[in-house]
């Protein structure tokens, strides 16, 4: 089947392109209809390239990374809408600061959700991405994307949830995507040291052993998109005030992750149709007369 709909939602302009970007691309290239949803403005966003560290960019931080944002959409082929609020920023310290005034995890999960189901209800989607129960890391955006992204789920069929916000729909699955996979970065952090290049990789794989963090005993769903890492290394560059070249993100050559992890993972987390696990395509399941 072509012309199915999938919608990611994101806290910040960039999480798109390091979270099944290559998915993605992959499914807006085969003809289904791919939008991206964020959250935030990215206006509190430290400048984390060197390289973008002179004058005017971070004076202008807001329109730097809306530029960056819509050459990281075109670059994946997909469709895109700003929510518009602003970020939380990342608090750091002992005790942690208080979050900013007004801010987008401040805001009332009903109010944020009834936005969400807006676009929804508009877009129609089949399938839903957004981030798990930690926020794929515990970043106060990330944790508040979850809130309302489940809240959405559930509501956006329901026409006595904001029925101002257009004809119900209720959406078919709900994926939690899962881009940091140890395995893989251990992978491609031997692949570097091989190569006699530096790994930007070593702390990350620490913690996680520290941690016994290991996803991919949640991971229900691995999708072959090895050639649209193309579209995501250039999706990642757009982010150029976010992304750094020698960090983890474009540290390693696209033939590389090719050849060792050809996939993106996710985790099945709702689902109103029958599939069988594992999958290897987030519409398993979704058949014609579901999507009547």
């Amino acid at each position: 089947m072509t012309g199915l709909r999938l919608m990611a939602i994101h806290a910040h302009p960039d999480d798109e392109s390091s979270k099944g970007a290559a998915t993605m691309a992959k499914y807006a290239a085969e003809g289904h209809r791919v939008k991206v949803v964020t959250c935030t403005d990215g206006r509190r966003g430290d400048i984390l390239n060197p390289a973008m560290d002179r004058p005017g960019v971070l004076e202008n931080i807001y329109e730097v990374r809306k530029g960056e944002m819509a050459a990281a959409v075109d670059a994946l082929g997909v469709e895109h809408a700003w929510l518009g609020y602003e970020d939380s920023g990342l608090p750091q310290g002992d005790p942690l600061p208080p979050l900013p005034e007004g801010c987008f995890a401040l805001q009332p999960v009903e109010d944020v959700a009834a936005r969400i189901v807006a676009q929804i209800r508009d877009f129609r989607p089949h399938v839903i991405i957004t981030y798990d129960e930690n926020g794929g890391y515990p970043h106060p955006d990330h944790l508040m994307v979850h809130a309302v992204s489940m809240l959405a789920w559930e509501k956006a069929g329901d026409p006595d949830f904001a029925p101002e916000a257009g004809e119900p729909w209720t959406p078919l699955k709900l994926y939690y995507t899962h881009g940091f996979i140890m395995q893989r970065m251990v992978l491609l952090h031997d692949l570097l040291l091989e190569a006699g290049k530096p790994s930007p990789y070593e702390l990350m794989i620490k913690r996680w052993k520290e941690n016994k963090a290991d996803i991919m005993e949640r991971v229900t769903t691995r999708v072959a998109c090895a050639d649209y890492f193309a579209n995501r290394a250039q999706a990642l560059a757009a982010h150029a005030t976010q992304i750094d070249p020698a960090g983890a993100f474009l540290a390693s050559p696209i033939e590389d992750q090719q050849r060792v992890w050809p996939t993106e993972e996710f985790e099945l987390a709702r689902s109103r149709v029958d599939t069988t696990l594992p999958e290897d395509d987030l519409f398993a399941g979704i058949t014609e007369e579901a999507t009547a």
